[in-house]
């Protein structure tokens, strides 16, 4: 295989500006759904938008969820993206209850959508919010946000995140509304980023870069 990065093509994602960030980060990309293909790729993304459900689903109809789960168990960089991220926790209760794929244990819940007092906040959080790092339990050092800093600016658009079960498996977090929400997680091998790396600029961008070097 040619490609230093594979990105799953399961029905429902942003492939296409997911796969120009990498390629203008000087990676050789290769997008699909073929089972073995994506069983042997270096390192895997799993980009996606929309409904917790609606991924799983497409994830499933192509026999796809096992080959992710043996895929982050082989020791190899998987990177999931927004929706992509949220499929590697174990729940979500976006629209019901789903299962998830469970390589990442916790729960996807929704951002606060009202304050103490009960007035709602603006629910989807779109835009950009700084990252934010527990010193004291992670270090971004070795990491893909190696190189970052806490402040450094990304771009969300989401209305739900994962609840790491671990805090341990938190790597970053920003802040909406008053509230901490997951940004970043981290598995071992296994990385996740509620964010757009594709759309945060040249921070976004180094995040990519790290990746498409990551062993």
């Amino acid at each position: 295989m040619n490609a230093d990065v594979v990105i799953i093509d399961y029905g429902i994602g942003n492939l296409f500006s997911v796969r120009r960030a990498f390629e203008h980060c000087g990676a050789d990309v290769l997008v699909t759904s073929d089972p073995e293909i994506l069983s042997a790729a270096p390192r895997l993304v799993l980009p996606g938008v929309g409904a917790f459900a609606d991924g799983m689903r497409g994830l499933i109809d192509r026999g796809l969820d096992g080959v992710v789960k043996a895929y982050a168990d082989s020791g190899r960089p998987l990177l999931g993206i927004c929706l992509g991220m949220q499929m590697l926790a174990s729940t979500s209760e976006e629209f019901g209850e789903h299962a998830g794929l469970g390589i990442i244990p916790g729960r996807v819940a929704s951002i606060p959508r009202n304050d103490p007092e009960g007035k709602p906040y603006k629910v989807p959080h779109v835009g950009w919010a700084d990252l934010r790092s527990r010193a004291y339990e992670t270090d971004w050092h070795g990491s893909i946000l190696d190189g970052l800093k806490p402040g450094d600016a990304i771009y969300l658009t989401h209305s739900f995140a994962v609840n790491p079960s671990n805090p341990a498996h938190l790597l970053a977090y920003c802040e909406y509304n008053g509230a901490e929400v997951t940004s970043a997680i981290r598995n071992r091998n296994v990385y996740g980023v509620q964010f757009h790396p594709e759309k945060s600029g040249p921070v976004g961008l180094k995040i990519i870069a790290n990746f498409a070097k990551a062993v």
